[in-house]
């Protein structure tokens, strides 16, 4: 039996696109059966357009019309993912299914059972395997294979108790740092423990700010590695399964990943959003400086424009190694100075301000002009503007409202700020693209004289262990303090991560990198560590 993995990139509400995508793969691809990911129809994660009847009724005659499509293949097996409704009274009235079609006829409709997803679907009320061809097909979605406790629903053994000679998961799993040889060894264990191989079909894409890795991949029997799709990119694949040539499982470099589910994620965004342009503030520091990369390797360097808003408290390098940089990707490059913008804000709140002393006040000013600045061009020009912050000065609230935190999009706001500098000597591994002042200067906002950024911050390499452990990791004071951290440091970086989540509800969307974003917590509370 041959099977073609169709590891595609829908696009959420596009359910005439993403169609059309499986009509075109069976073109191009003909085999026994071809396989597609979890909810491919409507794209993943559709959220609240499962509350619109017309979404509803649109997919479900894209459904039919698949149907009637597969009689065009008579012999092919169509396998994918949709939305289905729940006749029953009860409930939220949808399912998360993997619909079976072959030759104008549903064999099998199964429902995922294990939900990440509650707020929009029922779980699946059976589990059942279908005969095809010379196999008798174990069918899940997603979740239903990420069993991790013996007292937990397992649809995998119970597909098996069922006679599956094959199982197929189709999935929507998004990408995370070292998440990719979980599955690995998630498949592997599965086909293992029942001895029956396993084809495992993800999707690819952004999607706001989840990113999609692929990696889809075929297992036999005795859990050995037949075949691996590659990473962040489109790829049919077509698979015998009497093949017997294992190889060997090696997963990507983390750094690597991280820069391909940013260009990956940078890149959908923009065209899926309808933007074809971007615009950010070039300040002379390595976040902007790796922003700015990634967005030329994800939409080309006519496409990206870098503009430096010097002020008074900018060092000659700013303004310097920004153009350094913008020559090196052939961008086109601006200098708008900010001092006569700044003079004429603090000159108008001269009376207001009397008798106060110069604080962090008169630093965010500088931030928001800038922040002004680039929304203006935006808004003149269509430029997206994105935000250059990382996860290290987001999550203790390091960043300005409506100054450098402005923009469409934050591509950087899950990437630890040691890892930035990994991101930077990957970018520089065959020529020096990032000037080297720009990554051996000491990090500062320039706001003030002599300013850096550990005048404030615990150094990163301390703050990130310490963030990791507490949000990644969800790890107690306690706990983390046995790690042997100084405990002022400790204490001062968790109560700096619960002060500031009002900042973060208004931080534009991120990509998703890590294990966990920063946590989404209730502003109007009380909460010491």
């Amino acid at each position: 039996m041959k099977i073609t993995i169709a590891q595609m990139n829908p696009i959420v509400g596009d359910i005439e696109g993403n169609m059309l995508k499986i009509k075109e793969a069976l073109d191009k691809n003909v085999s026994d059966l071809v396989v597609f990911p979890e909810l491919f129809l409507t794209g993943y994660p559709p959220r609240d357009l499962l509350k619109r009847s017309e979404f509803i009724k649109k997919t479900q005659d894209a459904l039919k019309e698949i149907i009637r499509f597969s009689r065009k293949y008579p012999k092919t097996g169509i396998l994918f993912g949709t939305i289905l409704p729940n006749e029953k009274d009860y409930g939220r009235g949808l399912y998360n299914s993997a619909v079976l079609v072959c030759n104008g006829k549903v064999l099998i409709e199964q429902h995922k059972s294990r939900l990440s997803e509650a707020r929009y679907f029922d779980p699946a009320p059976e589990i059942n395997t279908v005969p095809f061809k010379d196999e008798i097909l174990g069918i899940s979605i997603c979740e239903d294979a990420w069993n991790d406790s013996s007292k937990r629903l397992d649809p995998i053994e119970i597909l098996a108790k069922k006679g599956a000679t094959l199982f197929i998961n189709i999935s929507a799993s998004p990408f995370s740092i070292g998440k990719e040889e979980i599955r690995y060894k998630l498949i592997r264990n599965h086909a293992l423990k029942h001895k029956i191989p396993f084809i495992f079909v993800n999707q690819i894409g952004g999607n706001d700010e989840l990113i999609f890795d692929g990696r889809s991949m075929y297992i036999d029997r005795d859990g050995n590695l037949i075949d691996i799709l590659p990473s962040f990119e489109e790829h049919l694949k077509t698979i015998d399964l009497t093949t017997r040539k294992p190889k060997p499982f090696v997963p990507e470099d983390k750094t690597v990943s991280v820069y391909k589910a940013l260009v990956l994620g940078l890149k959908d965004y923009m065209k899926k959003c309808g933007f074809k342009k971007a615009v950010l503030g070039l300040s002379g520091g390595i976040d902007s400086a790796v922003t700015c990369c990634l967005a030329v390797k994800a939409i080309g360097s006519k496409n990206v424009l870098g503009v430096s808003m010097p002020s008074q408290y900018s060092s000659e390098g700013s303004v310097k190694d920004s153009k350094k940089l913008a020559d090196n990707l052939s961008i086109e490059f601006k200098v708008i100075p900010i001092p006569s913008i700044f003079s004429s804000y603090l000159e108008t709140l001269e009376e207001h301000f009397e008798g106060k002393k110069t604080d962090v006040t008169e630093e965010n000013i500088q931030a928001r002009i800038r922040g002004n600045i680039l929304m203006a061009l935006s808004n003149k020009f269509g430029y997206l503007v994105l935000s250059t912050g990382n996860k290290s000065e987001l999550a203790v609230g390091y960043c300005t409202l409506y100054g450098d935190m402005s923009g469409g999009l934050g591509v950087l706001s899950d990437v630890p700020k040691t890892m930035v500098y990994e991101l930077a000597h990957y970018i520089n591994k065959d020529s020096e693209i990032i000037p080297k002042e720009i990554i051996e200067k000491p990090p500062s906002a320039e706001l003030k004289p002599d300013q850096l950024d550990q005048d404030t911050l615990p150094p990163y390499d301390i703050l990130d262990k310490i963030l990791h452990l507490y949000l990644d990791k969800c790890r107690s004071l306690e706990e983390i303090l046995k790690e042997g951290f100084n405990s002022e440091t400790v204490k001062w970086v968790l109560n700096a991560v619960n002060r500031n989540e009002y900042k973060r509800r208004q931080a534009p969307p991120g990509l998703k990198v890590t294990t966990r974003t920063v946590r989404r917590m209730p502003i109007a509370a009380k909460y010491d560590v």
